[in-house]
């Protein structure tokens, strides 16, 4: 069950606070009987109208994308680029739950339920992001050592990370690895192996949480299924990720 402001914030109709005055104002009815008591629960079976209107309540919605390079993680663009939206064409108005970069591929959340956005991205329940990265130069244990540990990215120290999988390409010029943070600030894992001397050559986001896009072709999107979406909010609600 959800507030009644809420409920109706995320129809659409007004913001949470004209929400509330439209409650506290009696121009809104649930199953016939005008409320004004602010917080009021509501389920999804129950008939809510304001202003006489009756809300129309927009499916939640939960989608995975194989992001390919090329598109922006965002809803639009000022340069006019292509968005991640040009992709996932589908009725509801859905938003990326975080970023990947320009030319950053992989797995990318997209939903139109702003609860599970929050509970994914929020710091404090640490659902983790694994990545596939190449960088130049030849990687070695103590700095990946240093990597686990958190660096010093000037405006924030990074947090402790996993890295593991660590091999060299033929020409033992570059390196390859696995890197799983539970962050997500700007160019993060750019920034990171940049302060170690590593710049990245390519970016791919292989998991987030507990779902991957294996068996994805790039480009494409599906819908998560009803257990993926329990697993992701269960990430969130009990602090657990998987472990390597």
């Amino acid at each position: 069950m959800e507030r009644l402001q809420k409920v109706i914030a995320q129809a659409g109709i007004a913001s949470r606070r004209a929400a509330e005055k439209m409650i506290t104002d009696g121009l809104v009815s649930v199953d016939g009987e005008v409320v004004t008591q602010l917080g009021t629960l509501v389920d999804d079976f129950q008939s809510i109208t304001v202003n006489g209107k009756l809300l129309s309540r927009e499916e939640k919605v939960y989608f995975l994308l194989n992001k390919p390079e090329g598109y922006v993680s965002t809803t639009e663009d000022d340069k006019g680029r292509k968005t991640v939206l040009d992709l996932v064409v589908v009725p509801q108005r859905i938003f990326p739950i975080g970023r990947l970069d320009y030319d950053t591929t992989g797995v990318l959340l997209l939903t139109n339920d702003g609860d599970f956005m929050n509970a994914m991205i929020h710091p404090k329940f640490k659902v983790e992001k694994e990545y596939l990265v190449k960088v130049e130069g030849l990687l070695r244990k103590e700095t990946s050592k240093q990597l686990c540990r958190g660096v010093n990215l000037g405006d924030f120290k990074s947090g402790p990370a996993k890295i593991f999988d660590v091999k060299y390409d033929d020409t033992k010029t570059n390196s390859f690895a696995t890197i799983i943070i539970t962050e997500g600030k700007y160019h993060q894992i750019k920034r990171m192996f940049e302060a170690v001397g590593h710049p990245v050559m390519k970016l791919r986001r292989h998991r987030f949480g507990t779902v991957t896009a294996d068996g994805l072709p790039l480009g494409e999107y599906r819908r998560l299924k009803p257990h993926e979406i329990k697993q992701l909010w269960n990430l969130s609600r009990f602090g657990k990720s998987e472990e390597r």
